[in-house]
């Protein structure tokens, strides 16, 4: 492949500039500063991209190349496959992906895969060459061939590792060290406890156990749970009864209510009859103390009750007698004065008859004044005892109400034990809930943990699984690279150090004829002698011929695409003859690479004329 033709519009300091490529050798010169570095960098980030990350240095190339505020950031590129096809790409840098189009400018970006990171991968597709690739072997560098002394064995290690590995980067002693080396950081092994495999297997071993311990509490929650249950149940249950005991509680207080105030109408009853009995009786007494203090009135009034009667059956018998007399006497005697005197003496008698009686019912009409008192006093008593009785009668008359319970008392007793048995148990069973809900509360926390222990544990597995791949791959890897190596020492080395060897033999003018890496020197150097000597023994300007050597060698081994060969400021410390042998070399060698080199020099320039070779010249 080749580059036609550069357009930018603005990359850095280069502005509104085109440069038109050929086949062959293109010498594009430029004073020190003057923008070759940067045309150099707007090549590689065309192709593949321009990058954000600064990797390593103090800012990164967008940061560096970005033009200031309102100026253009873009720029377009022709080229052409081996196969004559040719394409443009159009980048503006501020965006992730080019616009690439075919010879009939169709735009056929979307042909290719686009990456979500590296952006179009076009151009990998088209040679196979990686970005990292293109900056290591298809670019040279001043900064790669101008060494100090103290760097030589730097250079030497390069030349080894392209050697033996194909990238002058990777050393495979290294590549197998850092392999073992991030085998035992990275993943470790059984004897390395603080290593991350290690670790890892502990944690699992931690989490499992946490987990199970945390699943053993599932099943303990689950029986909590279950053990709740029955407990709410009994709990339930025996509120119920505990309800139901103290409605019959509340019953049998009500009865004995009820039999209390029975028994106590009862007594009351009694205690009024009894007193209804006593008042009788003191009544009575009264009565008997009324006749015993009114005895004499009594008495006295018998006795004139009886007096009178004698009195007036005697005046009576003496007045029948006096008539008696006076009708003999009248009949027999028929004595007149006897007759006056006999009337006389009947009218003295019925006279003092008739006082006495007068007197006779003063003293009665008294007498009978008092009693009438004495016996209207008794009649009230008697009168006041009749209603006593009469209310006594009353009281034996009314039916007691019926009791409810021959003994309440003792059943209430009962009842109140069975409810305060029930409540004590009540309590426990409450006392006993309130326990396990505070051991499924101090449950719960643990298990919410378990989310967390099982994505830990996910997570462990994860990491220890691609601990083992990553382990795996390492081993294979490493297994690949020693067979790489072997492979790569009997078949593709050879090959190497003998391109290199032609290659060193004709730039040094046949001084140095054969190179050699073994495992035990290193990279070794045959003499005009035949003397093999260790490659760090030569001289710098030999070093650094035989780097270039070896990476001019690379160019045909890189791509199906014959790719170019871009030089920058790569002879800056070559003498004379030297880059006379490799302009000469390079020219030769590489007909069907395009060669670019940039140059703040015209050495290059009057070799290429002094030898009669074609070159494109372009001045920046």
């Amino acid at each position: 492949m080749q580059i036609n033709k550069l357009k930018i519009n603005g990359y850095g300091k280069l502005k509104e500039k085109e440069i038109n490529l050929k086949n062959k050798i293109n010498i594009i010169y430029g004073e020190n500063e003057s923008g070759k570095s940067t045309l150099l960098n707007f090549i590689t980030d065309t192709f593949y991209g321009i990058s954000k990350n600064k990797n390593g240095k103090e800012i990164s190339n967008f940061e560096k190349y970005t033009p200031w505020v309102g100026e253009d950031f873009s720029g377009k590129l022709e080229y052409q496959l081996d196969n004559q096809e040719k394409f443009e790409i159009f980048r503006d840098f501020k965006k992730k992906n080019p616009k690439i189009f075919n010879e009939n400018m169709e735009d056929i970006s979307k042909q290719f895969n686009i990456d979500k990171n590296k952006g179009n991968e076009f151009f990998y597709e088209q040679t196979k060459v990686d970005e990292a690739l293109f900056l290591s072997t298809i670019i040279i560098n001043q900064q790669e061939v101008k060494l100090e002394k103290q760097q030589q064995n730097i250079l030497i290690q390069k030349v080894a590792n392209l050697v033996g590995t194909g990238e002058d980067n990777v050393s495979y002693k290294r590549a197998i060290d850092r392999i073992n080396r991030r085998i035992l950081d990275e993943i470790g092994t059984e004897r390395s406890r603080e290593k991350p495999i290690n670790q890892t297997s502990q944690k699992i071993d931690e989490l499992q156990k946490q987990k199970q311990e945390l699943e053993n509490q599932i099943n303990i929650k689950c029986e909590i749970e279950k053990n709740k249950n029955n407990l709410s149940s009994k709990i339930e249950t025996t509120e119920k009864e505990l309800q139901k005991l103290k409605q019959e509680k509340i019953l049998q207080e009500n009865d004995k209510i009820e039999n209390e105030k029975i028994n106590l109408e009862a007594q009351l009853k009694e205690k009024l009859k009894n007193e209804n009995n006593e008042k009788i009786n003191t009544i009575k007494n009264k009565i008997n103390e009324i006749k015993s203090e009114n005895k004499n009135i009594l008495e006295k009034n018998k006795k004139i009750k009886l007096e009178k009667d004698t009195k007036s059956k005697k005046i009576i018998f003496a007045f029948v007698i006096g008539i008696i007399i006076n009708i003999l006497q009248f009949i027999l005697i028929k004595n007149q004065h006897f007759n006056y005197i006999f009337l006389f003496t009947v009218a003295t008698v019925l006279i003092f008859y008739l006082f006495l009686k007068n007197n006779q019912k003063n003293k009665e009409k008294t007498i009978k004044k008092a009693i009438e008192k004495i016996n209207a006093e008794i009649k009230q008593l008697n009168f006041q005892i009749e209603i006593l009785e009469k209310n006594n009668q009353k009281i034996d008359e009314e039916k007691n109400p019926k009791k409810t319970e021959k003994n309440p008392k003792n059943n209430l007793e009962k009842t109140n034990q069975k409810i305060q048995d029930i409540e004590n148990e009540l309590n426990n069973q409450k006392i006993e809930l309130h326990k396990l809900q505070l051991d499924y509360k101090n449950i719960e926390p643990k298990l919410e943990n378990l989310a967390n222990i099982e994505e830990n544990l996910v997570d462990n597995n994860e990491k220890l699984v691609n601990l083992k791949r990553l382990e795996k791959s390492m081993y294979l890897a490493k297994e690949i690279l020693e067979e790489s190596y072997e492979k790569m020492k009997n078949t593709v080395t050879p090959k190497f150090t003998e391109n290199l060897s032609k290659t060193i033999a004709q730039i040094s003018n046949e001084k140095y004829n054969k190179v050699k890496l073994n495992d035990q020197a290193g990279l070794v150097v045959e003499l005009e002698n035949g003397n093999y000597i260790p490659a760090n023994r030569l001289s710098i300007g030999t070093i650094d011929q035989l780097y270039l050597s070896l990476r001019l060698a690379m160019a045909n081994e890189l791509s199906t695409e014959k790719m170019p060969i871009i030089l920058d400021e790569a002879f800056a410390y070559y003498d004379e003859k030297r880059l006379e042998n490799i302009l000469n070399y390079i020219a030769n060698r590489f007909k069907e690479h395009q060669i670019i080199i940039l140059t703040c020099t015209n050495r290059e320039k009057e070799i290429l004329e002094k030898l009669k070779i074609a070159f494109n010249y372009i001045t920046i």
